[in-house]
């Protein structure tokens, strides 16, 4: 079974605590944020977990914590998204050169292969355009290259509450004319390019469709191999294979504007993530919610 936490929220960064009580104690329980009377419990023993796939954007305090995965033998890697994008958009992000360090300092503890860089979501708007994407994209590779072997992209989708931000959807000749000087870029710096759930085929600019839970990663982390399926419970395009996530949705504080993981309404303010946050108990069974009292 690969876990991943978490696709819903950053859990390296805000809920740490929780998921090291969680993982002494063996087990969490997860809802399905698509049918909220289904709670399954996901076992956390080492026997039953084949990889964990943290999703972050600042692990700084989730660090001191990989002492207690390596003791007991589990395996994981990190799927690290660091864009250039200020407080505007970010408004809950520390200095980037700041979480720069704090990817290199990951890196160089669990090699280049267990840390992929994520230079996600691309937006454009009246202030961010391809140029701003060429010369920070190309900063970006400089600084992070030594410490990662591939770089994931995708292009914003524009779901209902971003169409009252500040983006715009970019044209196709604008993807593709971008995604040509990423892939070139990329290879220039010794990095891998890959394309998340993007509908247009990328390949001949150099990007590759990606599986960012990825079986071939873990086997190859692993040394093992991994009788798993495509999840189909994904977006259509999207190349991962199944796994069992254990994180929440409304639950990640930090802000960011064009953030998919808190329901409409909430792209700028992130009041109910803020009340969740400041309520959360480390000590729950499941990271957020009313736990059934069968499962209590």
């Amino acid at each position: 079974m690969i876990v991943s936490a978490s696709r819903r929220t950053d859990l390296p960064r805000w809920y740490g605590e929780w998921f090291e009580n969680r993982l002494r104690a063996g087990y969490a329980l997860a809802r399905n944020p698509m049918n909220a009377a289904q709670v399954r419990k996901v076992s956390l023993l080492p026997e039953d977990v084949d990889c964990f796939v943290f999703w972050t954007k600042d692990p700084a305090n989730f660090l001191p914590r990989l002492d207690l995965l390596d003791s007991r033998g589990y395996c994981y890697y990190f799927q690290f998204t660091l864009t250039p994008y200020g407080r505007k958009l970010e408004p809950g992000m520390r200095d980037k050169r700041e979480i720069a360090r704090t990817f290199a300092e990951l890196s160089e503890r669990l090699g280049r292969e267990r840390v992929v860089w994520r230079y996600d979501p691309i937006v454009l708007s009246d202030f961010i355009g391809l140029d701003y994407h060429r010369t920070e994209f190309a900063r970006l590779c400089d600084m992070l290259a030594p410490y990662t072997d591939t770089v994931t992209v995708s292009f914003v989708d524009m779901y209902a509450k971003l169409k009252t931000a500040c983006f715009r959807p970019p044209s196709e000749s604008e993807m593709f004319e971008l995604a040509s000087y990423i892939g070139e870029a990329a290879r220039s710096f010794g990095l891998r390019a890959v394309a998340c759930c993007e509908s247009l085929d990328l390949s001949d600019c150099g990007i590759e469709r990606a599986a960012c839970i990825d079986r071939a990663r873990i086997e190859r982390i692993t040394g093992r191999s991994l009788c798993v399926r495509p999840d189909r419970n994904q977006r259509s395009l999207c190349g991962c294979c199944v796994s069992v996530d254990i994180g929440a949705y409304d639950t990640c504080p930090a802000g960011c504007v064009y953030c998919y993981a808190n329901r409409p309404g909430k792209a700028r303010d992130f009041a109910l993530a803020k009340h969740r946050f400041a309520a959360h108990d480390p000590h729950a069974v499941m990271l957020w919610g009313n736990v059934p009292q069968a499962e209590a």
